[in-house]
């Protein structure tokens, strides 16, 4: 469903990823862990088509800067980026007219309601908390159906219920045959859903392992972790 082929991105001189392979198939949550400065958010702004790059990215087969793949993607980013004097109501809106989708108000009601926001309809962007726009931001990336989806640190500002709901909506989007992938720094956020896991150091994938993999080695991914970016580290 996402096939990341040879990414490299270069600032100036400074490789910050250098030929990254990597797939998420569908039905399968992929985590990219990695320390500050990894490459991490170079790969996502790549994946969602907000940098120039080299190398290939495919989402359900399309190039991913095509408007076949936006369609089937959906992104919810670290930063909400909300329109100041939208409502959240109009946000849902505005998605729902640019994608050309008919009959999502029941869909965009049951998103609201799930992250205790039905009540917050009528206001807009800029009276809302970090949290509320990061709900807002999620409700408005799964009112499309995504066949793939991104999530950015998505725990972060959430309250404990939004987690638990982001949680269990991770676990349904894999069910519904929705390739996910969640990047993050906060290891036991997302330690116990995920299938498969990509490691990145210094702009490079240093470590890719399915779950069945890394349970048949008995080793925990928080000692993988710490192994493979301090080993890395060592010999720099």
């Amino acid at each position: 469903m996402l096939k990341v082929t040879n990414l490299s991105k270069k600032y100036e001189k400074v490789h910050a990823v250098k030929k990254v392979s990597f797939e998420v198939n569908a039905g399968e949550i992929a985590v990219l862990l990695g320390p500050n400065g990894a490459g991490k958010s170079t790969t996502i702004k790549s994946i969602a088509g907000l940098l120039r790059f080299e190398g290939k990215i495919a989402i359900n087969g399309k190039e991913n800067k095509s408007v076949e793949a936006k369609r089937v993607f959906g992104y919810i980013p670290e930063a909400p980026a909300l329109y100041d004097s939208l409502s959240v109501w109009e946000h849902l809106e505005f998605i729902a007219r640019a994608y050309g989708l008919k009959d999502w108000e029941d869909t965009a009601n049951a998103l609201l309601t799930r992250f205790d926001m039905d009540d917050k309809k009528t206001k807009v962007g800029k009276e809302l908390s970090k949290g509320m726009q990061q709900k807002v931001s999620i409700c408005c990336a799964l009112l499309i159906n995504p066949k793939m989806v991104m999530f950015d640190e998505p725990m972060i500002g959430l309250d404990p219920k939004a987690i638990k709901e982001l949680k269990d909506l991770f676990v349904e989007l894999k069910n519904s045959g929705c390739a996910i992938l969640i990047s993050t720094h906060i290891i036991d956020s997302v330690d116990e859903m995920w299938d498969k896991v990509l490691i990145m150091n210094k702009g490079e994938i240093v470590f890719n392992r399915t779950r069945s993999d890394m349970m048949a080695s008995g080793e925990s991914l928080e000692q993988i972790f710490f192994e493979v970016t301090e080993k890395e580290e060592a010999t720099a």
